[in-house]
């Protein structure tokens, strides 16, 4: 194994995790914390690992260097007390998110075999946590654990590194939501093509339990990828299939009677304003078309039993006081997924997994739907997918009319080669929102991306009375959400090592949240940071300005409130310096609280899934990069079919409504003759 931490390093590891642990009983060793770490960056690809690295050789610095080492575990834990967890410099409060990578090292620890192998971790016993082969589902109703890999992707669906075509009739870069649904739709008109996707194929069955190994496989740049001032955590999917894999199958519309509050932005007239005015009803038929396919339904309650209730009764007593309309108006529902479907052996057996992708091949993410229906052996041109081959450079040539035509795909395979291959017919670019961005820029759009949103999630945990334990680790991750208008808040829980990262606190703090593991419910507020980002060398930035924090501010307020309506005794925000609230507080002395907590955005752990824009849809080529047809302005042949088309934020989950677009795009409308 390639050890990506030198000697100085893993003592500083070490170092780190006696101090965090100190006065607490520690089941696994600080060298096999060392061990973990050593193992899980060596399955990362990319430069991530050395970033953090110099994060460590920073910390070193910053808290005494061979003093720090040297030092009892007591006088390191001050140290780190008095220059990192009470810091407000915005440099040490970026150096203090590594404390996160050290709990990741010990919560994530896995004994080396198969599940039944770490039916007795350490760890997890510690939590009193079962991994799902071991949980009891015997009692009536229940669904059984068992593994079904029939939907997964064969090895004919896949091209060879050393079997590369010359040339194809359409290359359409990524897998994901996008990509996949328009590889489907070009394949149907009988094209034949190629798809190109940066990750590996993990199929349900080389899936794992194992978070560590996981995260590190199937993200980008395992989980740890952020904003150029790493105030934001971005997560998405590096993988055949993209951020599909390793979502909670979410599916909403932009707008739907009953699923989405009434008095939200009207993003269809927000969009018609900026320039792009794409039909309501048009897109309407996409999402039915891409809901049928999936089987869209809503989850059984039986999935989210105990964590989906208690966000769902704590809004209606919530809004049950309120004088706002708008909390009057606001949606409770059960999630909306792509899980179909309602059989045996497809229904979601809800194991809490879903974020380090689905070993029981019930999801149907893009390689058990529409990535196997592009590659079917059935058709005459099967679509055919190249895994581990990153797109660098779209080639052009001049046409008859002063527009662009592309011709060819510069592609970098995993070792390093590189490639150029022919589009006979066109390409579409579907990598995702900042890849795509990246990958247009580079091939001389220049006003690729501009604009960029997220939907950007605070988690807020809440621990609950005790010998109340809702074990809500064993079921699914995500079942209900409240939609407020102008944020959403949705319920959610996270296996060990990933709920360790989300859990705030400091030393003995964090370790006795983490012991009421079984005691612990959580969600986490959603809300917009409309076109605020761009890309710049590669890297996003995007600075959330004082208005998105004081709507922040007010919805962990409001989440607090509702967590201790429903009987929560603490409430634990996802705050830097890992403050407690507790029931006892008044209203007005939370919203004090967070207004004196939140300053900026260093004093917050933030992320977001939902990266969009960065090649926005617009009539007018000078304030977009594609037309409404969502091929690039001034060429002939190039058109883009994922989330970076989008002119604004849309809110809300953006898989469905990315999917929708590629369809709407693509499906039928024979764009390569």
């Amino acid at each position: 194994m390639r050890k990506p931490f030198n000697r100085l390093q893993a003592m500083m590891i070490k170092a780190m995790a006696e101090a965090l642990f100190h006065n607490r009983k520690m089941v696994i060793s600080a060298d096999q914390v060392v061990d973990n770490l050593q193992e899980h960056f060596s399955n990362i690809d990319g430069n991530k690992p050395t970033e953090i690295g110099m994060a460590l050789y920073g910390l070193l610095l910053v808290l005494g260097g061979p003093f720090f080492l040297a030092a009892p575990p007591g006088i390191r834990k001050n140290l780190i007390r008095r220059r990192l967890q009470k810091s407000r410099i915005d440099l040490l409060q970026d150096i203090a998110r590594t404390k996160g990578v050290i709990l990741a090292g010990y919560y994530g620890h896995w004994q080396h075999g198969d599940e039944e192998e770490n039916f007795d971790n350490p760890v997890f016993a510690d939590l009193n946590f079962e991994l799902p082969a071991q949980r009891d589902r015997s009692a009536p109703g229940e669904r059984p654990i068992r593994r079904e890999s029939r939907r997964d992707l064969t090895a004919t669906a896949f091209v060879g590194h050393q079997a590369i075509p010359e040339e194809t009739d359409v290359i359409l870069i990524g897998s994901g939501a996008g990509g996949a649904v328009a590889a489907a739709s070009v394949a149907d008109e009988g094209h034949e093509v190629l798809i190109i996707e940066a990750g590996r194929h993990y199929p349900s069955s080389r899936i794992t339990h194992e978070e560590a190994r996981m995260t590190a496989r199937l993200f980008k740049d395992g989980a740890l990828q952020t904003t150029s001032d790493r105030d934001i955590i971005v997560f998405q999917g590096r993988v055949v299939g993209g951020s599909t894999v390793i979502n909670n199958g979410i599916c909403l519309r932009m707008k739907h009677e009953g699923l989405v509050h009434p008095d939200a932005e009207d993003v269809y007239q927000t969009w018609t304003n900026l320039g792009a005015p794409i039909s309501e009803d048009e897109l309407a038929d996409s999402y039915e078309a891409v809901e049928q396919a999936l089987e869209v339904s809503a989850i059984d309650p039986i999935t989210g039993r105990n964590n989906g209730p208690h966000l769902i009764e704590g809004w209606k007593k919530y809004a049950a006081q309120s004088d706002d309309p708008m909390d009057h108006k606001a949606i409770t529902a059960w999630f909306q997924k792509n899980y179909g479907p309602k059989t045996a052996d497809s229904e979601c057996v809800y194991c809490g997994y879903c974020n380090t992708g689905c070993p029981y091949g019930r999801k149907k993410a893009m390689p058990e739907s529409f990535l196997t229906h592009a590659t079917s052996e059935a058709r005459e041109k099967p679509a055919r997918i190249l895994d581990r081959a990153e797109a660098t450079e779209i080639l052009w040539d001049e046409g008859a009319n002063g527009k662009k035509i592309a011709h060819a795909v510069r592609i970098r395979l995993g070792d390093g080669r590189k490639r150029t291959i022919r589009a006979r017919k066109g390409v579409v670019v579907a990598a995702g929102a900042l890849a795509s961005s990246n990958l247009l820029y580079n091939s001389g759009i220049l006003q690729s991306g501009t604009n960029i949103s997220l939907n950007i999630a605070c988690p807020v945990v809440a621990l609950m009375p005790e010998g109340t334990n809702v074990n809500v680790w064993n079921e699914d991750q995500m079942a209900t959400y409240v939609d407020r208008g102008d944020f959403l808040i949705e319920s959610h829980f996270q296996p060990p090592m990933s709920m360790a990262t989300l859990v705030p606190g400091w030393f003995e703090d964090h370790f006795e949240r983490m012991k009421n593991y079984n005691r612990l419910v959580s969600a986490g507020v959603l809300f917009p940071a409309d076109r605020l980002g761009y890309m710049d060398k590669g890297k996003l930035k995007l600075k959330i300005g004082e208005d998105e924090l004081a709507l922040l501010r007010r919805a962990l307020a409001t989440m607090t409130k509702v967590h201790f309506l429903n009987g929560a005794i603490e409430v634990y925000p996802a705050l830097l310096r890992g403050q407690t609230l507790t029931s006892d507080m008044t209203n007005d002395e939370i919203d004090a609280f967070y207004d004196a907590a939140i300053v900026e955005p260093d004093d917050v752990v933030l992320s977001s899934s939902h990266p969009h824009g960065g090649n926005a849809i617009n009539e007018d080529p000078h304030k977009g990069v594609v037309d409404l047809n969502q091929r690039v302005h001034n060429t002939t042949n190039c058109y883009v079919t994922d989330a970076s088309v989008m002119p604004s934020c849309i809110r809300v989950n953006a898989q469905l409504t990315t999917m929708a677009m590629a369809h709407r795009a693509m499906a039928g409308k024979r764009r390569f003759g």
